[in-house]
């Protein structure tokens, strides 16, 4: 029996080294689920490969492609880039406390921060900087990217900025000491006349809530009736933050919205009946690029006829994305659910995983004419309907109750080369640099812009524009004379005033404040129920 056994054993083996041997292949002889042929794979790769592979360095190449597969939102973000990931909806961050542009291949300081750690240091609004902690800092190595991970650190940190001030030939090195820097996302608050108030949210962060209770407050002592909530080229933010600023607006117990995933059972976000503005009059403000939490808010307001809601169809990004941090300080943002509205509505535009065309969802809506015309918006979902029994569709995005068109009177192609090659950013940023001593002058925005009027800036910017490359269209220039003119005296504005004033300006002539002003004069911001 022993040596019967013994056979059967080698007998086995024989076997077993053929089959592997030959038809195998030297494949793996287990049968692997997919993670274990993919760990597999980089153990055959770090172990057989012909010359030395950084196995990091691959999987972080992987990574993003594999996410890439699942949809448009489930993304990877290395170590060094969470930081700038994180910041914008982060309440505050660390640094030194400079608003700026790269022109040339320099840095230039446009804007200081009231009481930061900059303007405490003595940098100006237009320093050049040209060195960083002794080392030069200019040419092709300036990009916004690196300019961060120059400037920004941990708070008590010290860093040295070699700068050149218009006028001055001779570098000026200032050292700054990091702080905590603010990040606003309510950017303008204001009375758009004596009965309206107007706030601007730019997006959806840890503080979004209290900015906007304040902004409340501020409108409340000038005694505003009626209230514009703008969320234009809004991408969106934290889901708490839109809950939060929702339930201030609605009556107890109204669905703000809910989210539902394969592993994620359906949670509702109710409104507890507390918030103090729940009758106030009401106009939500969207476009093309509002997105997310965004499209909560105003799907909120327009599915409990709350509010109507102005502008153009949303960007339709109703995905969840939950965090998960790596040991390395990298991490993914994974999507686990959907948003969807209260009366039912799948706030996320159709995808075809892995596919390209997602994003280029915009370009097809312009080119189809969806911004100009509202017979050309496509209502690819079904019909759902509102508390009033008002219809509204689905199949992505928000679609407005009150349409209005992009402003095309004026386009030229002069104009579109002139904004889009960033000559007038330029241009601007030049004029103010020059002036800025008079310029400084002006505390108020109309008296600001009450000046430009008189210096003819589209006809010097025409002539500087000419100088370097764009060549002169007088016809052109005299069609588009009003959009250039608005263009630069915005930006200049901004250059010198902050961007509150730069809001306001533009908001002097927007046909879309003005169909919200009359929505209020009609009395028509809360929706009549469906007869």
């Amino acid at each position: 029996m022993p040596l019967i056994l013994a056979a059967c054993v080698i007998l086995g083996i024989i076997i077993g080294t053929f089959f592997a041997n030959h038809l195998s292949s030297n494949r793996l002889n287990i049968i692997n689920s997919g993670s274990n042929r993919l760990n597999n794979l980089l153990h055959i790769i770090d172990d057989q490969y012909v010359d030395a592979v950084n196995i990091d360095s691959l999987v972080e190449k992987a990574m993003p492609q594999i996410l890439g597969d699942l949809d448009p939102h489930s993304v990877y973000i290395s170590a060094k880039d969470v930081q700038i990931a994180t910041d914008d909806l982060k309440g505050s961050f660390s640094g030194v406390g400079i608003e700026f542009v790269i022109r040339e291949d320099t840095i230039r300081v446009q804007g200081v921060i009231k009481n930061g750690p900059a303007e405490r240091a003595g940098l100006l609004a237009g320093d050049k900087i040209i060195s960083v902690d002794g080392k030069p800092f200019v040419g092709k190595d300036v990009t916004n990217e690196e300019a961060q991970h120059r400037l920004k650190g941990p708070k008590d940190t010290k860093v040295k900025i070699g700068v050149l001030r218009f006028g001055e030939k001779k570098e000026k090195v200032f050292t700054v000491t990091r702080g905590e820097i603010p990040t606003r996302s309510v950017s303008a608050t204001y009375m758009v006349d004596e009965t309206t108030g107007y706030i601007r949210i730019k997006s959806f962060g840890e503080n979004t809530y209290p900015e906007v209770l304040i902004a409340l407050a501020q409108l409340s002592q000038e005694n505003f009736q009626n209230l514009i909530i703008d969320l234009r080229d809004n991408t969106g933010g934290y889901l708490q933050s839109a809950v939060q600023i929702a339930n201030e607006f609605l009556p107890k117990n109204k669905l703000i919205t809910y989210t539902e995933g394969r592993k994620q059972p359906r949670q509702n976000f109710m409104s507890d009946g507390r918030g103090s503005y729940q009758r106030i009059p009401l106009v939500v403000l969207i476009n093309e690029v509002s997105a997310s939490a965004s499209e909560i808010f105003a799907g909120a307001m327009q599915d409990n006829d709350r509010a109507t809601i102005i502008g153009r169809r949303s960007f339709g990004k109703g995905l969840v994305q939950q965090q998960i941090g790596f040991p390395d300080g990298s991490m993914i943002r994974l999507t686990i659910a959907r948003y969807y509205t209260p009366s039912g509505r799948c706030i996320q535009k159709p995808y075809v995983p892995g596919s390209k065309e997602y994003g280029d969802d915009l370009l097809e809506r312009y080119q189809h004419g969806e911004f100009f015309s509202e017979d050309s918006i496509k209502h690819t979902g079904p019909a759902y309907h509102t508390t009033n029994g008002r219809t509204v569709y689905g199949g992505g995005g928000i679609t407005p109750d009150i349409f209005v068109p992009e402003d095309t009177l004026g386009m030229t192609s002069y104009y579109k080369q002139a904004s889009m090659s960033g000559l007038i950013l330029q241009y601007a940023f030049n004029y103010t640099d020059e002036n800025r001593q008079k310029l400084n002058t002006f505390n108020d925005m109309k008296e600001l812009s009450a000046y430009l009027v008189k210096q003819n800036m589209v006809e010097k910017f025409a002539t500087y524009a000419d100088k370097v490359g764009l060549k002169r269209r007088n016809l052109m220039i005299q069609k588009s004379h009003k959009l250039l003119q608005r263009y630069i005296h915005s930006r200049i504005i901004y250059n010198i005033m902050d961007e509150d004033a730069w809001i306001q300006y533009l908001n002097i002539d927007d046909p879309v404040i003005y169909k919200a002003l009359d929505v209020f004069k009609k009395h028509e911001s809360f929706p009549k129920k469906h007869e």
